[in-house]
């Protein structure tokens, strides 16, 4: 038992015993003075002094009962002997006040359960037995004098006495048997009870961590669809916060397609499970794919409201469409690259042989330029054919260790001296003080770039600024090239799209650069994000990982 549950009770002991002592001398005093003018009051007076004495010290000894144990024994020693002073002050066997004795044992059996009432009820039949015992020693078989008054009372005769005291103690003892008992039961229910709290408590406590554990948003509303809970993943995912989320309406924080919303609101008596996958506009104005179920939250009565769970899938959904765009590139890579082959070989021959007739035939200016046309045109055939084949065809890698600055800044003196930079353009290279080392084919990493960095400024027909950066990335694990430009952009619609070979919005070009840097980038393992908004220009970045030198 704790200290303060210790001393609140034996506070209400000492506030008893005041209450209760006070209350009958302070009656017995008035009663015997009205009906008694000689009434000689003072041995009550005396009572009631001590027991306000007793309270006293009883009070000042409360801070050491945590200690001292047996100071809670005396307190209740010292108020049977009080008792038993007030019982022989009173008449002894004759008093009326005899049953007074089951009030120190109820306090035993509050602050000591069994043990105390027991014993304070054997120490009380004790006290009583030996009261009577020598009240007859004194005077056996005279009157005896009580009350303060001359009057005497006839005392019963020994059996009668006798009678009265076995009654009283087995009383007193029955009184304490039955108190201490239910107080021993009491204490255990309250153990059970605690028990069972601290089972509830920890309970609620795991139940809680394993909500706030979840890396899905849970978020539990009402009928009226107000958010009861929102727990930590969903303040990550959504961006708003659990204290501005909780009691507003789930449809406005989710942001939840009208459509869903009424499918909801048309079955709301039994909405089963629904799902919904849409765009989320987080706070921070980010947009991201999310996944949403709804599922009716079950009370004791039936539907309490609605429970949802949802995710961020936005890589998902880009390693989907990775995944589409691979098996439909793969597909027709494979069937496309025999037939390339096969086109090459006879449009080297043709080309050859018109070569040799345009050369040794005297032709017309208009002949010749005729010629001169499908020798250009043969020349690009061939070029695309060429690049097809190297993005449908598996490369073999001759990777070195590389310092990727380096080579952006040789890709941005090219550029700056080809034909694709008009004077309206600008080329910045940004890369930091020490190297950024990558295990790559210097070849295909100067393709990405050059191929990266023409179609950006392809995009700046009109002008504008075109960034070539270098990074490395979190850890040390990946190397970051950033291509940017300030260009036309690419409508969302596309962006699926755009590294399908032969899929080009430019007059200039086969089609093939970016499908090229895709497979490159995927060969490698990395990753390639494009970013992009119509008039605002593209950023797109690639992520290569770190490898170990040597050929594959």
């Amino acid at each position: 038992m704790s200290g303060r549950p210790l001393r609140q009770k034996l506070t209400v002991l000492i506030a008893v015993r005041l209450i209760v002592g006070t209350l009958l001398l302070g009656s017995a005093i008035l009663v015997q003075l009205s009906a008694r003018p000689d009434f000689d009051a003072r041995p009550l007076y005396g009572l009631i002094g001590v027991a306000f004495g007793l309270s006293a010290i009883a009070s000042l000894s409360l801070r050491l009962v945590d200690c001292r144990p047996w100071l809670v024994d005396l307190q209740l020693a010292l108020d049977a002997l009080l008792i038993s002073a007030f019982v022989w002050t009173t008449g002894g066997v004759t008093s009326y006040f005899s049953t007074l004795y089951v009030l120190p044992i109820i306090g035993a059996a509050t602050i000591q359960h069994r043990r105390g009432a027991v014993l304070q009820a054997s120490a009380s039949s004790l006290l009583y037995a030996l009261l009577v015992v020598l009240q007859y020693s004194l005077a056996p078989g005279q009157p005896w004098t009580a009350w303060g008054g001359p009057e005497l009372i006839a005392v019963p005769v020994p059996a009668v006495a006798q009678y009265t005291v076995v009654i009283n103690m087995l009383g007193l003892l029955a009184v304490g048997w039955l108190s201490g008992s239910l107080a021993e039961r009491l204490r255990r229910a309250d153990v059970r009870l605690a028990d069972a709290s601290t089972e509830i408590a920890n309970l609620q406590a795991f139940n809680q961590r394993v909500i706030d554990s979840l890396t899905m948003g849970l978020v539990t509303t009402d009928l009226a669809g107000r958010m009861l809970t929102f727990n930590p993943a969903a303040s990550a995912i959504t961006g708003h916060s659990s204290e501005v989320a909780i009691g507003q309406f789930a449809a406005e924080v989710l942001q939840l397609p009208p459509a869903f919303v009424a499918e909801l609101e048309a079955e709301r008596r039994d909405p089963g499970n629904r799902r919904a996958d849409y765009r989320y506009r987080r706070t921070d104005g980010r947009e991201i794919d999310l996944g949403l179920s709804a599922t009716p939250l079950q009370g004791p009565t039936g539907t309490a409201g609605l429970l949802f769970t949802f995710q961020d899938v936005t890589k998902i959904r880009r390693l989907e469409r990775d995944a589409r765009l691979q098996q439909r590139l793969a597909a027709v890579g494979e069937m496309a690259a025999g037939i390339a082959h096969e086109i090459r070989n006879p449009l080297a021959s043709m080309s050859g042989s018109i070569q040799i007739l345009r050369d040794e035939l005297l032709l017309s200016q208009e002949q010749a330029q005729l010629l001169d046309i499908v020798l250009r045109e043969s020349g690009r055939l061939n070029q695309t054919i060429q690049s097809f084949l190297a993005y449908a065809r598996p490369q073999r890698f001759n990777i070195t260790t590389l310092d990727l600055r380096r080579v952006v800044g040789d890709t941005a003196v090219l550029l700056r001296n080809s034909s694709e930079v008009a004077p309206h353009h600008t080329i910045d290279v940004n890369v930091p003080d020490d190297a950024v080392k990558c295990d790559a084919d210097e070849g295909q990493i100067r393709q990405i770039l050059w191929n990266l960095s023409t179609n950006g400024l392809r995009a700046m027909p009109t002008g504008g600024r075109l960034r070539l950066t270098v990074r490395q990335g979190a850890g040390g694990s990946e190397a970051v090239l950033i291509v940017a430009d300030e260009g036309v952009g690419i409508a969302e619609e596309d962006l699926d799209s755009i590294f399908q070979p032969f899929h080009s919005t430019f007059s200039k070009g086969s089609g093939l650069g970016l499908a090229v840097v895709h497979r490159i980038v995927r060969d490698y393992e990395g990753e390639i994000q494009v970013t992009s908004k119509p008039g605002a220009g593209t950023i797109v970045e690639v992520r290569l990982p770190v490898r170990e030198a040597g050929t594959t």
